[in-house]
């Protein structure tokens, strides 16, 4: 039993920073990817003894930090944000930024469908393949891709539009 603490102890002290990574990717929300980190890694010490004879810890944890993830943003009371303010954007001295910004990334993220958004997420922020996507996420190789090919899409889109309104109030601002 010590065995398995000190096992599972490491094993979180390597893994918790990228796990929380891609948590807060797919969720969009800091508190919500500590949620789905407790609640992946509260699965994971469930199995342990299972997984660790099977070896394949790492990505067990990742799909069940994925599904907490996911089943957070299904929840009534996810979709819902009250604030009192509109948070301030950030301006570029010369009224429009070379690169794209960290928030419009993540901003753009967050209106993909949870499922396409992990899709995103474990191909290019934790650069999974294809395959091991698909295996995280419990669906065929060929969903993984078209997919992922959706969401860079919506993204692509979602980034052309906030740059197209940044270019217009710099405009108006003449």
């Amino acid at each position: 039993m010590r065995d398995k603490q000190v096992e599972f102890a490491q094993f979180v002290a390597q893994a918790s920073a990228s796990l929380q990574r891609t948590a807060y990717l797919v969720c969009a929300d800091e508190h919500y990817a500590d949620d789905a980190v407790q609640d992946g890694l509260t699965k994971v010490y469930l199995a342990w003894s299972r997984l660790n004879r099977n070896g394949n810890v790492l990505g067990y944890a990742r799909r069940a930090v994925v599904n907490a993830a996911i089943d957070a943003s299904r929840r009534p009371w996810r979709r819902e944000r009250v604030t009192a303010e509109l948070p301030e954007r950030s301006s570029d001295p010369d009224g429009l930024s070379a690169y794209v910004e960290r928030d419009e990334v993540l901003t753009a993220l967050a209106t993909l469908p949870p499922r396409r958004r992990a899709c995103v997420v474990l191909r290019y922020y934790e650069d999974l393949s294809v395959e091991e996507t698909a295996a995280i996420l419990g669906c065929s190789a060929g969903t993984v891709k078209s997919q992922t090919a959706r969401g860079i899409e919506s993204l692509r889109q979602t980034l052309a539009g906030t740059r197209s309104a940044a270019v217009a109030r710099k405009g108006e601002g003449q």
